[in-house]
């Protein structure tokens, strides 16, 4: 009998010594053991990099959506895009606690996972929805939670599906929180996006009146939201695949000198350098985007004698969830705008 693993590998099938996240295939038939959480599923949040890819790649059916979803989940036992590797989070209720789960929770707790689709065993019955606008995929499921799992409650006076949305990147406010100091200059690359949105608002409160925070969109029809959260000193209009527009951009919004910090959020890939030529070599770049490919960065900043300090985002910091919920909740702006974006149909 295999003995139950902290790290989840008893449900490893292929290949054997991997950890779930790096495995081909999870076993998700398999009874809840002595130290997993069994949720009943309502909704997936799919990593941005990953829903639009496979919405690209079913020219935006979402009838073709689902059957991709769902044979990827057949083929994996967990969902992770096998183009971007990435997964998501989702939103459920704790249907069943092992014995040896630690923690406090119990049966019917109302929780959000926060730690990542891929690695997750995740078994679809149906899929009744998919949301176009916010990455958002309701179904008929369930799904194991390990025992270094990490996951949060879900507050009874927010709206669910915004707290779901904001704890999708919680890690990228709180690392940026750590990142920023008063007077900083910042670039967010994907500043109207989710994680964009936060991000900029956090600089700004840390930056403060004497920082610069400089947003990057891609599209006209992204300022309005932007502007109305007053997170940005400035705002342009580039493509984040177009490196010197971007470089000679930033550099006028910022009085001709590189940031002390970019913060990469974009949901496409051939963004490296957008983030590494605007960047002092004294400062950092802070890649949080599954679509960033590590190699282009690292010979990339190579190529450019950047001396830039180069950070992955993984999606945990220390506190990440507390953090951000309270930063929904200290600003009536951002909550106005996911509850736009991502709410559901509670009260708010």
């Amino acid at each position: 009998m295999i003995q139950p693993c902290p790290y989840g590998t008893h449900r490893v099938l292929a290949p054997k010594g991997t950890l779930p996240q790096a495995a081909e295939k999870l076993d998700n038939a398999m009874p809840m053991q002595e130290n997993e959480l069994l949720i009943d599923v309502e909704t997936l949040n799919v990593d941005s990099a990953s829903f639009h890819q496979i919405m690209g790649a079913c020219g935006n059916d979402p009838a073709q959506m689902a059957q991709m979803i769902l044979e990827i989940v057949a083929k994996r036992g967990k969902l992770q895009n096998p183009v971007t590797g990435s997964g998501g989070m989702l939103l459920g209720t704790v249907k069943a606690v092992g014995s040896k789960f630690p923690g406090i929770v119990k049966p019917g707790d109302r929780i959000a996972t926060l730690v990542s689709l891929s690695l997750t065993p995740l078994l679809i019955r149906s899929i009744k929805a998919i949301h176009m606008d916010n990455d958002q995929v309701d179904v008929d499921a369930e799904a194991i939670l390990f025992s270094t799992g990490i996951y949060a409650k879900i507050p009874s006076d927010l709206d669910q599906k915004v707290v779901m949305a904001a704890l999708d990147v919680a890690g990228a406010p709180a690392q940026v929180h750590r990142l920023v100091k008063p007077g900083s200059s910042v670039l967010i690359l994907g500043a109207s996006g989710k994680s964009g949105v936060l991000c900029a608002y956090q600089a700004k409160l840390d930056a403060g009146p004497e920082g610069n925070v400089i947003g990057v969109v891609n599209d006209l029809s992204q300022l309005p939201d932007l502007e109305m959260l007053h997170a940005c000193d400035e705002i342009i209009v580039a493509d984040a695949k177009d490196p010197m527009d971007v470089y000679h951009k930033v550099l006028a919004a910022n009085g001709g000198k590189k940031v002390d910090l970019t913060v990469n959020v974009v949901n496409v890939a051939n963004t490296e350098m957008a983030s590494i030529l605007p960047t002092k070599d004294d400062g950092i770049v802070y890649f949080f985007s599954m679509a960033t490919s590590f190699s282009r960065a690292a010979l990339g900043a190579e190529g450019v004698a950047s001396g830039a300090t180069m950070m992955i985002g993984n999606g945990f910091t220390a506190g990440h969830a507390e953090f951000t919920i309270s930063l929904i909740r200290k600003s009536p702006e951002l909550y106005r705008l996911f509850r736009k974006r991502y709410g559901g149909k509670q009260p708010v």
